[in-house]
């Protein structure tokens, strides 16, 4: 289906409208018919009924307009092979351009998700990070917290040692920032 569109004019939508204003036909244009045979009365159609289906075919009644025969040149039988040859050259070269991009498109395809990857890595890659400090000393207070939940009190040295080490931490972070 092919696209289209309408333009719609102001004296169009004036019409629609009807503002009042009358409408202003232009005059029609009347061809007239050139009769390409002088035309005859109609004759008398014999009324014999038509036993030869050949012969009906052959002659149209009487009165009846005489259509020329469909002219369909014959085309010699080298031309036709000759064209059947061209055809199939053509074929073969069209199948070939075909495979042609077909293996560009996946050499293209590869490249592309090559390269997607390759942002892919560059953008979520996580930079270099350091270790969290006291990270041992952490988890050891959290498991005595878990295991002692009653008497949380027998946690108390993991506790200052991880202090300790945060201290530390902390003064060595001050230190590097002076």
């Amino acid at each position: 289906m092919g696209d289209f569109t309408v333009q719609i004019s102001n004296d169009l939508v004036d019409r629609l409208l009807d503002k009042g204003e009358k409408l202003k036909k232009k005059p029609r244009k009347i061809k007239q018919k050139v009769p390409k045979e002088p035309q005859r009365p109609p004759a008398k159609v014999d009324q014999k009924p038509v036993s030869d289906d050949s012969e009906a075919f052959k002659r149209p009644p009487a009165g009846w307009p005489v259509q020329p025969p469909l002219f369909f040149p014959a085309a010699p039988a080298l031309s036709s092979a000759a064209e059947l040859e061209a055809i199939q050259s053509l074929l073969k070269e069209s199948k070939s351009v075909v495979e042609k991009l077909q293996k560009q498109e996946e050499n293209i395809v590869q490249e592309v998700t090559q390269r997607a990857k390759d942002l892919r890595d560059k953008e979520f890659k996580l930079p270099y990070q350091k270790p969290m400090p006291c990270l041992a000393e952490n988890n050891a207070c959290l498991e005595c917290y878990k295991e002692h939940s009653k008497d949380p009190l027998k946690c108390t040295h993991l506790v200052r040692n991880f202090a300790d080490c945060a201290r530390r931490a902390r003064q060595q972070v001050s230190s590097a920032d002076k």
